[in-house]
């Protein structure tokens, strides 16, 4: 039987289930929770968006070019947008209060599982790689060419056992990412997500303002507007762009999680406008900024640039500011990701359980063995970056593109338009183009 599909001012289905990474984790109704506010989700669900892909931005600038560069970020953020529309719009015509569920609908529990695991796949790489950039930036790391490069804190008390890798890594772990994954809502990280919005554009800030000290002294050339393709080889350095931009506004396993828990759910679609146009101020500036202040010497990770003389008054003073800003950023993005990855993998391991939220000894299990997994990659194999970013996107793309897409395509409620269709086709190719794009990058070109 066809279920009628809400209209946009509709009184909402509330959530059923507290499985994978769309249901909503609410506690227990004893709390007397009432319900979301609008900036709460913005920030919640900006901060989902916002990690460390924002680092490798410039770089995509000085493989483009400044100006297909900016235009390719804001057409990625209108393509979110429209990937997004399909999945509400596809969940609501079922009743969905789950990612899961509407992959359920659609697909049956192969579906299901299938998106629980790209989840925990895509997930589970993303908090390492955090972890990983943490470790680095404040207690230091050594190239493979034995050049050490100092961490912040080391650079503030010198080597010390406490200041390690591993010590800080023991620090962060227990007294920043414990207690703020045991929250059961979303909303009740509203304040940090704030918090981590507010950290990247300190960064955002701090990079604009020294370029501009360095454009007014004349110490910075005129960038690099549009690609130099003069060979193969160049021409196919373009398309290793392609995973950065198609994954840069990840966020659709939060978004009915997040619209679960609105006191007015007809409100998710705003809310969703406005975390994208937030974000791609943050994008577009970082992008503008970074490129233009390290010009052909951007690396692929720009935070890496902080790490020397830039040139003006107070130089190791902003660089310590930029890096410590933007690991507090990821410090708070980590719980936020780490709320859809608990219970897509409880989904995974327990389908057939009570919601996770009413069972506090499977909630701590499960959140310890996930602390301690991430922990260890972190520690243990801490070159895996490459690899990481292989399968983020290969994951990533797929969760927001591919299965999206394939709702419309299958359409089993008959509520989908042809250009809903066209617009279907177009994303699952361009998905298939990054992954590949993503495969070759990793496994010969060795560059992302």
């Amino acid at each position: 039987m066809v279920m009628p599909m809400p209209t946009e001012g509709s009184e909402p289905l509330l959530p059923r289930k507290q499985r994978d990474g769309g249901d909503d984790g609410a506690a227990s109704s004893h709390d007397h929770f009432d319900g979301a506010s609008f900036s709460g989700a913005v920030f919640n669900l900006s901060t989902t968006i916002v990690g460390a892909g924002i680092m490798a931005l410039p770089a995509t600038m000085k493989v483009l070019g400044l100006v297909p560069g900016l235009i390719l970020v804001m057409l990625a953020a209108v393509l979110t947008d429209a990937s997004i529309e399909l999945l509400v719009r596809f969940s609501r015509a079922v009743g969905a209060t789950s990612y899961g569920e509407a992959m359920g609908d659609a697909f049956g529990a192969f579906g299901r599982g299938l998106l629980q695991l790209c989840v925990v796949v895509n997930n589970v790489g993303v908090m390492v790689v955090y972890m990983i950039i943490i470790g680095d930036v404040l207690s230091g790391k050594s190239s493979s060419g034995g050049v050490h490069h100092h961490g912040v804190i080391e650079g503030w008390f010198g080597p010390n056992r406490w200041n390690g890798r591993f010590s800080i890594l023991v620090i962060v772990t227990l007294g920043v990412f414990t207690p703020l994954t045991c929250f059961k809502r979303v909303d009740s990280l509203k304040y940090t997500s704030a918090l981590s919005v507010a950290l990247a554009v300190v960064f955002v800030v701090i990079t604009a303002g020294i370029t501009t000290i360095k454009l007014m002294r004349g110490q910075i050339p005129m960038p690099k507007l549009f690609p130099d393709v003069h060979d193969w080889s160049s021409t196919w350095r373009l398309f290793t762009a392609a995973p950065v931009l198609v994954t840069a506004y990840i966020c659709h396993y939060n978004v009915h999680p997040i619209h679960n828990e609105l006191k007015d759910h007809s409100q998710i679609r705003p809310i969703v406008r406005a975390s994208l146009l937030l974000c791609l101020a943050v994008y577009t500036t970082t992008s503008f900024f970074g490129f233009l202040l390290f010009g052909e010497a951007t690396l692929d990770d720009v935070l890496a640039n902080f790490d020397s003389d830039l040139g003006i008054p107070y130089s190791l003073v902003l660089d310590d500011a930029v890096r410590v800003s933007y690991v507090l950023h990821l410090m708070l993005v980590f719980p936020i990701v780490f709320h859809a990855l608990r219970f897509n993998m409880d989904g995974l391991l327990f389908p057939s359980a009570r919601p996770l939220s009413s069972d506090n000894r499977r909630f701590g299990a499960i959140t310890a063995a996930l602390l301690m997994v991430i922990f260890l990659a972190a520690n243990f194999v801490p070159n895996i970056w490459d690899a990481f970013q292989f399968t983020g996107a290969t994951a990533a793309v797929a969760i927001a593109y591919i299965f999206p897409a394939g709702m419309a395509l299958r359409d089993r409620h008959g509520i989908a338009t042809k250009g809903d269709k066209y617009l279907a086709v177009f994303m699952i190719v361009l998905a298939l183009v990054a992954n590949g794009v993503a495969v070759y990058s990793d496994a010969c070109l060795g560059t992302f």
